[in-house]
């Protein structure tokens, strides 16, 4: 079939009924799956064959809903994990072992600085955090022969820097590794990294893909484009003979589809970080709307954006969707079509003015999470990077004033007034 719009694949994509199956995906709520020989069951532990036999490692609305996804981002297929947490900590160890090393954004969610900086460094993996504007001399200069990935945001959560993913991955390429990118606020609607250059993409479908809070969950995508083999020292997991499947070679055996079937049957074999597949189920409901629901959260965060920038109680305001915003350039070249609905923001009166204001809202929630139907806010230095140090939070783009709101898609009328008040009383 020819390649289908992205509008179409959100509802079409993943699930392929065949006559008298049901038209809605399933719920395969089973840990296990029956054969009638030993030998059928032996093929599937051996990769010879495809197919399910126990839902840690492939279950068929699990992988449905990750086939919709890799469609999305237009690569070669894709895992569901039960978290972006998971999804990121799997997109790294995927490719690493203690004594390795990754050069990253600093820019990034809280939850996944401290996983780099603190966990995965106790684990031995080492990385280097900088600065994503910074010129590619300048970030070149972080890569050392044992680096093994460059990973970066989309759009940085909470401080919205834009990447410049031509860039990175021209950097990440000329020192022969690939570019792995977290898209998850400005989701394959808005942009699809692999074509600007990016080899993996990982998401929180928690957030916009979800769409409604209801479900956690992560998603790993392969574009299939990064050659393992052209850099078969840096990569041997994926290059060299895997003991614990009688020696099979992931390049060989599963060409571009390498990566992310050695994530499947190696790390999730292992690890077990799965989503149910009811949760998956609800994640595919949510994705049905994702086109809908993604212009509605950026015309409403466009509008939101421009009546703060009005204001003159706010001292400051983040968002690409302003011609006047440093990222506007970057965001017109990769997210044409609207960035996300998140905005950061700051009162003046600083820090406790910001929280006083959070405070008065009504309507709008006071929540951890971001990236749903529903408008809320957050105090990033407070709540999500509350772990982090004072150098930590600059270097990560969080200022102490910084307002995170995310803007949902009720009427902006009466997001705004909700605003408003706060503001005045």
């Amino acid at each position: 079939m020819e390649k289908r719009n992205l509008e179409t694949i959100c509802i079409q994509g993943g699930w392929k009924p065949k006559k008298g199956e049901p038209r809605v995906l399933p719920i395969y709520q089973s840990t296990t799956f029956k054969y009638d020989t030993s030998d059928q069951m032996g093929r599937l532990f051996d990769l010879e064959d495809s197919g399910y036999f126990y839902t840690r490692l492939q279950n068929p609305t699990n992988d449905a809903v990750a086939s919709k996804i890799a469609e999305l981002e237009g690569g070669v297929g894709a895992m569901l994990t039960s978290s972006g947490q998971a999804a990121n900590f799997y997109a790294i160890l995927n490719i690493c072992k203690e004594g390795d090393h990754i050069v990253s954004s600093a820019p990034i969610y809280g939850g996944t600085f401290n996983l780099f900086a603190v966990t995965m460094k106790k684990m031995g993996i080492d990385f280097t955090f900088i600065d994503p504007d910074a010129s590619e001399e300048e970030i070149s200069k972080a890569f050392k022969p044992n680096t093994k990935g460059l990973f970066a945001e989309t759009l940085s959560n909470p401080s919205l820097v834009v990447l410049d993913i031509e860039k990175f991955a021209k950097i990440a390429h000329s020192h022969g590794v690939p570019l792995i990118i977290d898209n998850t606020f400005a989701t394959p609607i808005n942009c699809r990294p692999f074509e600007w250059g990016a080899d993996i993409v990982t998401h929180s479908t928690t957030k916009y893909m979800d769409g409604h809070a209801m479900a956690v969950g992560g998603c790993i995508v392969d574009s299939g484009n990064f050659d393992w083999d052209a850099h078969a020292d840096k990569f041997p997991g994926l290059t060299t003979p895997d003991a614990s499947y009688h020696g099979i070679i992931y390049t060989q055996k599963f060409g571009k589809g390498a990566y992310i079937t050695k994530a499947t049957v190696q790390l999730m074999r292992d690890l077990g970080s799965i989503p149910s597949p009811q949760n998956a189920f609800l994640l595919n409901v949510g994705l049905e709307t994702l086109h809908l629901r993604v212009q509605r959260h950026c015309e409403n965060a466009q509008k939101v954006a421009e009546y703060l920038a009005a204001n003159d109680k706010i001292a400051w305001v983040n968002y690409s969707g302003l011609k006047d915003n440093k990222y506007y350039e970057l965001a017109q070249k990769y997210m044409p079509n609207g960035s996300c609905g998140v905005i950061s923001f700051g009162l003046k009166g600083g820090r406790d003015a910001s929280i006083e204001f959070m405070d008065k809202l009504k309507m709008i929630a006071i929540v951890t999470h971001v990236a749903d139907a529903r408008t809320s806010v957050l105090h990033p230095a407070s709540h999500t990077h509350r772990q982090l140090t004072e150098e930590q939070l600059i270097e990560a783009g969080v200022q102490p004033d910084l307002i995170r709101l995310s803007v949902g898609i009720e009427n902006v009328n009466d997001i705004i007034a909700d605003i408003e008040q706060a503001l005045n009383n």
